[in-house]
C-alpha cells in the first residue's frame, strides 16, 4: 500500500511537463538561428545590390539564383535528416550523377520525347537513388561502418559506375518537353517550375520532420541513440530509412538536374555535396546531431548560390566563393558548439531521450488501459 501511494497516477504527465523545458530551449534556439541566417542572407543581397544594382537586383537574375538553388534545396532536405541523426552523406553528388545517367539511358531506350519517357526517367532515377541510399544505410546501421567512410566509398563507386556506363562522356537524351516544362518552364509569370517542385519537396520534408513520429524519432536518435534503443525503437531500421530518404531525393535531384542542364553533368557535381552540407550547417542544423530545421537549411543553401552569383556579377573570381563559404562554415560550427552547450546545459540531451521514452511507453500503455 505504501509503495503504491508513492507513485501517483499522473506521474507520466508530470514527467512530460518537466521535459518540455529543454525541448522548448532547442526550439527557441532553432528559431533564433533561422532568423539570424535570414539576416545574413539579406545583408549579402543588400551588399551586391548596392555594388551592382542594375545587374544583381533584377527579376532575371533573382530567377536564376532561385533555379540554381532549387536542386540544392531538394538535396538539402535529405541531408538535414541525415545530419540531425549525427550522420553525414558525402555521396549525394555522385548519386545524383549516377541516377541521371541511368535515367537518361532509360529515356533513350524508350526513344520518346513525351511525358511517358520523362516519367519513366523520373522513376528510374528515384529507384537508383533509393538503392544507393539503402546500401549506405545498411552498411552504416548493420555493418557498423562509420558514415563518413561508407558515403566516401559510395561517392567514388557511384561516380565510377556512371563513368563506366557513359565512357566518361555526358549524355544528352532528354525529352524536349521535360526541358521546356520542368527545366526552364514557369508556373506563372517568372516563377520557375523547378523552384515550385523544390518548394513542394521542402514543405513535405518540413511536415515529416516537425509533425510526425518519424521526425520525433529522428531528433531523438540524434540527441541520444542509446535512449532510443532502450525505449524500444528500431534504431537500425530508422537509420536505414534516413539514408534511403537521402538517396531517394538525390535520385530525384538527378532527374531535375537533367531537365535543367540538359546533360548528365558527370564532371560538374564534384563540390555539390560540400555545398549542400555547408548550406545545411550554416542554416542551423548541428553537425553533432539532435536538432535542426529544413527551413534553415533551405535558407542556408541560398548563401553559396547568392555569393557565387554576386561574385560573377561584380567581376570577382568565383573561386573566392569557396573561401568565403569555407570560412562561414567553420564559424557556423564553432558558434553551434557554443550555443549547443548553452542551450543544453543541465541535461538537455538526456531530456530528449527521456521524452522519447515517455512517448513510447505512453503509446504501449494505451491499449492496456482500454
Amino acid at each position: 500500500m505504501t509503495d503504491q501511494a508513492t507513485v501517483p497516477p499522473d506521474a507520466p504527465a508530470a514527467v512530460a511537463a518537466s521535459e518540455d523545458q529543454p525541448t522548448g530551449r532547442l526550439a527557441r534556439l532553432a528559431r533564433l538561428q533561422a532568423l539570424q541566417i535570414i539576416i545574413v542572407l539579406l545583408v549579402i543581397v543588400v551588399i551586391f545590390s548596392i555594388m551592382k544594382p542594375s545587374a544583381f537586383l533584377t527579376v532575371f537574375n533573382i530567377r536564376g539564383i532561385v533555379q540554381d538553388t532549387a536542386i540544392l534545396a531538394v538535396l538539402g532536405v535529405g541531408m538535414t535528416f541525415v545530419i540531425i541523426t549525427g550522420g553525414i552523406d558525402l555521396s549525394i553528388g555522385s548519386v545524383l550523377v549516377f541516377s541521371g545517367v541511368v535515367a537518361d539511358k532509360a529515356m533513350a531506350a524508350m526513344g520518346g520525347q513525351g511525358w511517358g519517357a520523362a516519367i519513366v526517367g523520373a522513376l528510374v532515377a528515384i529507384a537508383a537513388g533509393l538503392a544507393w541510399g539503402l546500401l549506405n544505410g545498411f552498411l552504416i546501421a548493420r555493418a557498423k561502418v562509420p558514415p563518413l567512410i561508407v558515403t566516401l566509398g559510395t561517392l567514388g563507386a557511384a561516380l565510377g559506375l556512371a563513368q563506366v556506363i557513359t565512357g566518361g562522356v555526358d549524355l544528352r537524351d532528354i525529352p524536349t518537353v521535360m526541358v521546356n516544362s520542368v527545366g526552364f518552364g514557369n508556373v506563372v509569370w517568372q516563377i520557375p517550375t523547378l523552384a515550385v517542385i523544390a518548394a513542394v519537396i521542402v514543405v513535405i520534408g518540413i511536415i515529416i520532420l516537425h509533425r510526425t513520429r518519424f521526425g520525433l524519432h529522428t531528433y531523438a536518435l540524434g540527441s541520444n541513440p542509446e535512449a532510443g534503443r532502450r525505449s524500444g525503437l528500431n534504431v537500425n531500421g530508422h537509420i536505414i530509412a534516413i539514408y534511403a530518404l537521402s538517396g531517394l531525393l538525390a535520385g530525384f535531384a538527378g532527374w531535375l538536374n537533367l531537365a535543367f542542364f540538359q546533360s548528365t553533368t558527370i564532371s560538374g557535381q564534384s563540390s555539390t555535396n560540400l555545398s549542400v552540407i555547408a548550406g545545411v550547417v550554416i542554416g542551423g542544423t548541428s553537425l553533432f546531431g539532435g536538432y535542426g530545421s529544413i527551413l534553415g537549411s533551405v535558407i542556408g543553401v541560398f548563401i553559396p548560390a547568392t555569393l557565387q552569383n554576386g561574385f560573377v556579377i561584380i567581376g570577382v573570381q568565383p573561386f573566392w566563393q569557396q573561401v568565403v563559404v569555407g570560412a562561414v562554415l567553420i564559424a557556423a560550427v564553432y558558434v553551434d558548439q557554443q550555443r549547443r552547450a548553452a542551450a543544453l546545459r543541465g541535461g538537455g540531451r538526456t531530456s530528449l531521450g527521456s521524452l522519447l521514452s515517455h512517448l513510447t511507453s505512453s503509446r504501449q500503455a494505451a491499449p492496456a488501459r482500454e
